[in-house]
């Protein structure tokens, strides 16, 4: 990028344990791009999308919260998939909005690692969420007579707290190793955010051990779910292939294919970022894969698991009854479950 040239990194010299360092005080987030006039564009853009994101996950917990009818597991998980995408999403949209209007795009050393470990911990959790929403699926079509036994509200907390508690314990690991690493400068990130492949960059020390860390156990938890969601899908098939009803089989898969949507359009991109070495990727590609499973992806949530799905679109025309515009678009919405 043309403009690097002429930034002036701020470091401070302090003495570390092995030796003299000069220790970064703080980071330089390049953004999206360096294009003036592509600035306030973009920054209405993103500004819409983060204003979509908020209103609409917003809208979906409160209307589950306030519908006793979708008080069930299946809404229960969806409506913590909602807490995760706003929360996870929240943790970029400010910087990069303010960095659409600001030359000095600066991040504190600290700042930058709470952001990175925060980040961590919502993508981590989305991503066993969408493993546990497959599982809820699994058992409601294979197991349709055990499944209140199967699935009572205790489970479905275990469920949520142990998504939660992955996000926080991978995390800690992988912001605790990009902490112990010496970071002497540059203090440029070719990105929007603090990620881990962007700071493995501008690490002094080996980081070959920090990227196998990294590859393992991203490629761990992303492998396991991506197992975890084809065993169940496959049971689910092979259930729905044994149904004699065509009206039975119809609303067995209607059933599942917001939640298939979600893990296709989040997986894809995640995957592409986080299961590769840093070394061996492209931080360009990576600021594109990044903006569909941190912004774009928690906008779309709401709008697949509601306007196309029958029972949170019934409790909606319900909350919305005197709203003919609302009433009459969600009537000409065709429900997918």
């Amino acid at each position: 990028i043309k403009n690097l040239s002429v930034i002036k990194p701020c470091f401070t010299c302090s003495n570390m344990a092995q030796g003299n360092h000069t220790m970064v005080t703080h980071f330089i987030l390049l953004g999206l791009t360096s294009e003036p006039k592509l600035q306030t564009p973009l920054f209405f853009i993103f500004f819409t999308i983060s204003l979509v994101t908020l209103m609409g996950n917003l809208g979906l917990i409160t209307l589950i919260k306030t519908n006793p009818q979708l008080h069930t597991p299946m809404y229960f998980f969806l409506c913590n998939l909602s807490v995760v995408d706003l929360c996870y999403s929240s943790v970029f949209s400010p910087k990069l909005l303010v960095g659409f209007l600001v030359e000095k795009k600066t991040i504190s050393y600290s700042a930058c690692f709470v952001q990175h470990f925060f980040f961590l911990v919502f993508v981590t959790t989305e991503v066993l969420l969408l493993a546990v929403m497959a599982y809820d699926r699994y058992v409601a079509i294979c197991n349709p007579l055990l499944y209140v036994i199967s699935m009572p509200k205790r489970v479905c907390v275990q469920l949520v707290a142990g998504s939660y508690l992955g996000g926080i314990l991978n995390s800690s690991i992988q912001t605790c190793c990009l902490l112990l690493l010496p970071f002497c400068g540059p203090n440029v990130i070719n990105h929007y955010f603090c990620d881990t492949n962007p700071l493995l960059k501008l690490t002094c020390s080996d980081d070959h051990l920090n990227e196998l860390l990294l590859v393992t156990l991203n490629g761990t938890i992303s492998m396991s779910v991506l197992i975890i969601i084809l065993i169940s899908y496959v049971h689910i098939l092979f259930s729905v292939l044994r149904m004699r009803s065509a009206e039975g089989r119809h609303k067995a898969f209607s059933t599942c294919a917001s939640h298939l949507l979600t893990v296709t359009l989040f997986y894809v991109p995640a995957g592409l970022s986080h299961m590769q070495p840093g070394s061996k990727y492209s931080l360009e590609m990576e600021k594109v894969t990044a903006l569909f499973y941190t912004l774009v992806i928690p906008m779309l949530n709401p709008l697949i698991y509601s306007l196309r799905n029958k029972d949170v679109k019934d409790a909606l025309r319900k909350a919305t009854a005197n709203n003919t515009f609302v009433s009459c678009l969600l009537t000409k919405l065709t429900p997918i479950s």
